[in-house]
């Protein structure tokens, strides 16, 4: 009915209709609050099993690395869905490039993708554990970044034990 008004009374133009498309779209794909606990939930349990999959793969001759580093990084990117659910697509993209957090991103996402390089594509195991232990590392620097003071905690711990 609004539509209607806006093109009777003449305000109706482009840009207006490109917003509202947008906006249409983004009240289109809110969700309840229960259906994004429940989201969270399946994809969080989803990261869970993977990773204990992925783990169980490591004793599996010959493939068993490969296998090990793709479910690990599989469970990552659940891991990193289930927190989209809980706060939102556009506000989770945000947070992961704030000025605090933005090279462990950066470093999360380069070492999830060579992972899935090295274990997929070039077949090269050694690899594929290194960049998974990167990855581990890149990924747990980028969690303490939203527990206050605990990257200071960490480096202090660090240089305390070096």
């Amino acid at each position: 009915m609004d539509k209607l008004k806006k093109v009777l009374s003449g305000q109706d133009d482009e840009n207006a209709d490109r917003a509202g498309i947008v906006e249409r779209a983004n009240e289109a794909s809110t969700l309840a609050w229960g259906t994004r606990m429940k989201c969270f939930l399946i994809f969080f349990f989803l990261s869970l099993f993977c990773s204990i999959v992925g783990t169980c793969f490591l004793w599996v001759p010959h493939v068993g690395l490969a296998l090990f580093a793709v479910f690990y990084s599989v469970g990552n990117i659940c891991s990193l869905a289930s927190t989209m659910f809980l706060i939102g697509p556009c506000r989770q993209l945000k947070t992961m490039c704030a000025k605090e957090r933005a090279f462990a991103t950066v470093m999360m996402l380069v070492c999830l993708g060579l992972t899935l390089c090295a274990a997929l594509w070039w077949k090269n195991n050694g690899l594929a554990l290194v960049f998974t232990i990167l990855q581990l590392l890149a990924f747990t620097w980028y969690g303490l970044s939203y527990i206050p003071f605990a990257r200071d905690g960490v480096l202090k711990l660090c240089s305390i034990c070096v």
